[in-house]
């Protein structure tokens, strides 16, 4: 008091020396030195008063804490769901390897890698003039056979000749016609033909190149019948479950469809821990096999959470924490978190729900800090 007092005197004398000089500069600038220099001398035994009466009065130190100026958010309760977001792709129930039927030496392969082809159209074309050789001769063969079994047939009813003779005429015929037909269907099969609508995959074979039946031609994957399939972690097994929904997303196309688990693997991968799930997929033009997907699958919901802004939780040695408003002042509040899903986290321990949360200036409160609230 007693510096202040002086203080105060100081500057009534400074006063009236600069009236009495007059308007001298050099006075005033001389003044002005004088006074900054007791002025500063006074913030400092200020500041060194304030420090001392901080540290041995509680209550003084709680009524020189300015009150921060904050905003607020209220915590609160509702239904929390989490979900599991894994990638999967594309597959169909007809992906299927084409093979030749019959030998042959390849002539041409109109099909090419990622052609999109209908149910019917040629592929390939083999070689097929030693199968036409043998059906001309078969042909000949069978219209001799023929002539003999209609004498056979016409002596047999004059009860001329043996029934050995007419069965044998008979037997031979037929036996011809099946043979003819049986070569008939090979090349037919000298042709090879897409089993469905879909898509060729690759390519196996060349021009030029001698096949034996069953050799692997082309990898074909059908249009319909899609799925999709995903591995998911172990720790998820128990989560999932057939018929359980499922939220896709197609990335490429930008479409989002919900659907269903069909199916669920019953063995863990042991390279990589995961086990497998397959999801049904609705008949949709613009999706292809081979085609990424996100799936997003529920794995928790709880109707009665207490939900709160995930940036608001800190944490110190004891655990999580946060800060909520009481009487004009930010209390600490420690916590036990659930599920968190992308800025909301799940209390389920700590609060209640009613809680008024700091928002902005959540960094600079500590517990018992005056806050003010900023109207918003």
């Amino acid at each position: 008091m007693k510096s202040i007092l002086n203080f105060t005197t100081l500057l009534t004398l400074s006063l009236g020396i600069a009236s009495c000089a007059g308007d001298g500069l050099e006075a005033k600038k001389a003044e002005l030195e004088a006074l900054k220099s007791q002025l500063s001398e006074l913030t400092t035994q200020i500041k060194t008063l304030e420090t001392e009466l901080i540290a041995a009065d509680p209550e003084f130190a709680a009524a020189a804490k300015k009150p921060l100026l904050i905003t607020t958010v209220p915590a609160r309760k509702g239904e929390f769901t989490h979900f599991v977001e894994v990638t999967g792709s594309v597959l169909s129930k007809k992906n299927v390897n084409i093979s030749s039927e019959t030998l042959g030496r390849i002539l041409d392969i109109p099909a090419i890698e990622g052609m999109r082809v209908s149910k019917g159209q040629v592929l390939a074309k083999v070689d097929s003039e030693a199968i036409q050789r043998s059906i001309e001769e078969l042909e000949n063969s069978l219209s001799l056979a023929r002539t003999v079994f209609e004498k056979q047939q016409r002596l047999w009813n004059q009860k001329i000749g043996t029934e050995i003779q007419y069965l044998e005429a008979k037997s031979r015929k037929e036996g011809l016609e099946k043979s003819l037909t049986s070569l008939r269907t090979q090349l037919g099969k000298a042709a090879i033909k897409a089993p469905f609508n879909g898509t060729i995959e690759t390519v196996r074979v060349r021009v030029g190149e001698l096949v034996q039946p069953g050799a692997q031609m082309f990898q074909f994957v059908g249009e319909s019948d899609l799925f999709i399939e995903a591995d998911i972690s172990e720790s998820y097994i128990g989560a999932l479950a057939k018929g359980d929904s499922v939220e896709i997303t197609f990335p490429s196309i930008n479409k989002t469809i919900t659907t269903k688990v069909s199916a669920t693997g019953s063995i863990i991968n042991p390279n990589n821990r995961t086990f497998k799930v397959e999801v049904f997929l609705p008949s949709l033009p613009e999706v292809k096999p081979n085609m990424i997907s996100v799936l997003k699958i529920q794995d928790y919901k709880n109707k009665e959470s207490v939900i709160v802004p995930s940036h608001l939780i800190m944490a110190d040695t004891k655990g999580d924490y946060l800060f909520a408003v009481e009487n004009g002042l930010a209390k600490k509040k420690y916590v036990t978190r659930g599920y968190t899903s992308g800025d909301q986290t799940e209390i389920v321990e700590g609060l209640t729900g009613i809680e008024v949360l700091v928002d902005k200036g959540f960094r600079e409160v500590g517990d018992n800090f005056s806050v003010n609230v900023a109207k918003q």
